[in-house]
């Protein structure tokens, strides 16, 4: 886990009492959403036909360790803005990256415990608030599907069945959520083949109609660390930007170096940067040393 979100739930524990701190993202046990079949919604006459919503419950997540405190949410919404903005840029065409695959974007980490997911969650509902995009939430890291965990979505269909069948309507896979713009593809079952069907032509299908149904999408992947398993590499090509979260002061060099040799240079790489003591004019958050999350095209 990343020391930005450690600071987080050490700010948390201050405000509300609590003692209890998550030491990853593996050991938030409890969903930070519930997911709605065909009922009524917040007392509203609007039903859900045959599908699924996923309401997304930002208590929770504050709860979890997943969302800072309201007294410093404006300072990290400012940091994501500026994550963000280059990212959309380019999946815009008005970038310095100029490629159809713009919107493709994975989030990956050399090693784990550099606060990946963390950053992945957070950049989607940053993006969500975009007044002309929306954002689909890919869960790619298949063998150890966080992402889908969290939202309690561990036993939905998604990435590895649409994968292993071809007749799967994608359209129907894909999970709306109570945050507008927002949609999430869960990771699916597990299967001990994923490499291979992530590299199968099914899933440059897959990822064409991901990208190209809709032209204000962005689909953001949660990746597998790149230094951990083939999963990440082989999905690291079909994207056409990659976000690399590094932990300032925990992440070896070696291992980001060599994270960023395994790609391609014809990409668009970014860097977000936790914990750095460099930032962005601020010395830090609140006097707790929240890690600095800085974006840098490389």
């Amino acid at each position: 886990m990343s020391k930005i979100h450690d600071a987080i739930r050490k700010m948390q524990s201050l405000e509300i009492g609590r003692n209890t701190v998550h030491s990853s993202v593996e050991d938030i046990v409890k969903p930070v959403a519930t997911v709605v079949r065909n009922m009524k919604l917040n007392g509203s006459s609007k039903v859900v036909g045959d599908g699924l919503l996923v309401e997304i419950d930002y208590d929770l997540l504050y709860e979890a360790g997943l969302l800072a405190p309201s007294k410093q949410q404006r300072h990290i919404a400012d940091q994501y803005r500026l994550i963000k903005r280059p990212l959309l840029e380019n999946a815009s065409g008005r970038g310095a990256y100029q490629a159809p695959d713009a919107n493709l974007i994975m989030v990956a980490s050399p090693l784990s415990g550099d606060g990946k997911t963390f950053n992945c969650i957070n950049l989607a509902l940053s993006m969500a608030t975009e007044r002309d995009k929306s954002v689909l939430l890919v869960d790619a890291d298949v063998a150890k599907p966080h992402i889908s965990s969290l939202f309690g979505l561990s036993k939905e269909p998604g990435l590895i069945d649409l994968l292993m069948d071809k007749n799967r309507d994608i359209s129907q896979t894909l999970l709306k959520t109570s945050v507008p713009g927002l949609r999430i593809l869960p990771a699916g079952r597990h299967d001990e083949h994923a490499t291979e069907l992530l590299a199968s032509r099914r899933m440059v299908s897959v990822v064409d109609v991901l990208s190209k149904t809709y032209p204000d999408r962005v689909v953001i992947f949660d990746s597998p660390p790149l230094l951990a398993t083939s999963e990440s590499r082989v999905l690291a090509s079909q994207m056409g930007q990659i976000v690399l979260v590094v932990c300032a002061g925990v992440t070896p060099q070696d291992a980001v170096l060599e994270a960023i040799e395994s790609l391609d240079p014809k990409k668009a790489i970014s860097i977000v940067l936790n914990q750095s003591s460099r930032g962005f004019g601020h010395e830090g958050y609140g006097g707790y040393g929240y890690g600095r999350q800085q974006a840098r095209q490389t």
